[in-house]
């Protein structure tokens, strides 16, 4: 479930090298050898999934510049990284005019990449997080912001839809830490209420003696302690909606008093000598069983027939498993930006894991989990062992983590011969293996493949540099490169 970068260079050799840098940071990686090819990526199926860009200036047909022309109208917040050997200021300037985020001048080291790299994706975390706060605040959350991949979640999402165009009376049930409220916040956001107060009260978390005066409001001297004039949730939220959420802990008396609030129209405030009219969109929830609770004398049944006129079932995160990739991916990256950690994903074994976990707290313990692993993590992907307590609970050993070169570099551990000359050191000590598995030498041709490729890391990629520290010509190392498929964008990365 990491990050997806677009690599756009009309050089095979340039788009392995970058392709080997993005994957150290835990990224998937696309390729494109032309400009066109890569808005046909950008504007297909697998576009939505794009991260990052990374993009060279100069390419025969399309250039970057008239890629970044096209791109910037349908991908505005899509995080672009141009790459050239043309490094003049002019060159710069009009590639950051054009809509480019980054500059780098080839060859860059790995390590300026890395961090061009980290830099995109966290400002991209940072831009998503605002627009989704600023979203939030304003009340203008909709329907398309919740994450539903699975069957179960766009049902009711559909039926969520066909309610929100209208004003009527809506009832969300489902467990506790389901995201009732969210689903609330979006049903307004989708509805012509949008950008109106949006008015949340949790009725179980009332002290009995205030509910009347909260929901309601009281008027100054209405009871002991009533100094200033209160106007309520009621009128707070008039012209937009109030959602009363865990409505089955409501007291029974208090039901009568909501009932006729909702029936007229209108709230008697504490004190006061007439009625005050109210216009809501009343929107309630509940992770009990209203109806067993009427049947056993617990809540009015004239109030429940009132509140379950549109009744929405939101599934528990066990019965949406499909939708835990999302919902992971959007907690690490608002943690990530809280946090300030540089974690740009979480691998496999991990997310298989939680995709496994029951979730009995539902997607509120999912985002305090990965909150945890988050704060947990040193490194820049989440893996089992920041999962400790879910890993324990399923019986899953936590292996020690392996240092990241280890772990970027394929190689098994190198079996033969003993370490005795210097040269016989350095090519172990480089990850060039001399001898195979059964213990007798690999063929020479192995060996110079690996070589070449440890060349190629060790001088970031400049190839004039890499030839000549060889000993052989440009001609004759691109010739061992297509040999090696290099020049192929099946081939594996140098």
């Amino acid at each position: 479930m990491a990050h997806t970068t677009l690599i756009v260079d009309d050089d095979p050799t340039q788009r392995r090298l970058l392709q080997a840098q993005a994957e150290k940071c835990g990224i998937q990686v696309l390729t494109a050898g032309s400009g066109q090819e890569a808005l046909d990526i950008l504007n297909g199926p697998k576009g939505a999934g794009v991260s990052l860009v990374l993009l060279d200036l100069v390419m025969p047909g399309m250039d970057g510049l008239a890629v970044l022309a096209n791109l910037r109208p349908t991908h505005p917040a899509l995080p672009v990284i141009v790459l050239t050997a043309q490094g003049g200021v002019d060159t710069a300037v009009s590639a950051m005019r054009a809509g480019a985020d980054d500059f780098l001048v080839k060859p860059a080291s790995p390590e300026r990449i890395q961090v061009s790299i980290q830099n995109a994706l966290k400002v991209k975390a940072l831009t998503g997080e605002i627009q989704r706060l600023k979203k939030v605040t304003e009340n203008r959350l909709s329907l398309g912001d919740l994450i539903a991949e699975s069957p179960s979640m766009r049902q009711m999402l559909r039926l969520a839809d066909r309610a929100a165009q209208s004003n009527i009376p809506i009832l969300i049930e489902g467990e506790s830490g389901v995201g009732k409220e969210v689903l609330a916040r979006a049903i307004q956001g989708a509805s012509d209420r949008a950008g109106k107060p949006f008015v949340a009260v949790n009725c179980g978390a009332i002290p009995d003696t205030l509910i009347e005066s909260i929901l309601f409001g009281h008027e100054k001297g209405a009871f002991t302690g009533a100094v200033d004039r209160h106007i309520g949730k009621f009128q707070e939220a008039s012209g937009g909606t109030l959602f009363l959420d865990e409505i089955g802990e409501l007291r029974l008396d208090m039901q009568v008093k909501l009932l006729r609030a909702i029936q007229e129209g209108e709230v008697d405030p504490v004190g006061a000598k007439r009625p005050v009219k109210v216009d809501i969109r009343l929107i309630s929830a509940t992770n009990r069983n209203l109806q067993q609770q009427v049947a056993e004398g617990k809540f009015r049944e004239d109030l429940f027939y009132r509140l379950n006129v549109f009744p929405l079932q939101l599934p528990s995160l066990r019965e949406r498993r499909e939708d835990i990739d999302g919902l992971v991916e959007l907690f690490i990256q608002r943690f990530a930006v809280e946090e300030n950690k540089k974690i740009v994903g979480i691998d496999r074994a991990a997310l298989d894991m939680l995709k496994t976990y029951n979730w009995p707290g539902n997607i509120r313990q999912l985002e305090n989990t990965v909150f945890r692993a988050v704060v947990l993590c040193d490194g820049e992907c989440l893996r089992a062992g920041d999962f400790p307590q879910i890993a324990s609970q399923m019986g899953i050993a936590i292996e020690p983590a392996k240092p990241e070169t280890a772990v970027a570099r394929q190689d098994i551990h190198p079996v033969g011969p003993q370490r005795g000359s210097a040269v016989v050191d350095q090519l172990v000590a480089s990850g060039v293996t001399l001898t195979g598995i059964d213990g007798h030498l690999r063929k020479l041709e192995e060996i110079e493949h690996e070589l070449i490729r440890f060349a190629i890391e060790k001088y970031e990629g400049h190839m004039s540099e890499v030839a000549r520290r060889l000993g052989i010509g440009r001609s004759t190392l691109y010739r061992k490169l297509r040999e090696m498929g290099l020049d192929d964008d099946q081939a594996g990365a140098a």
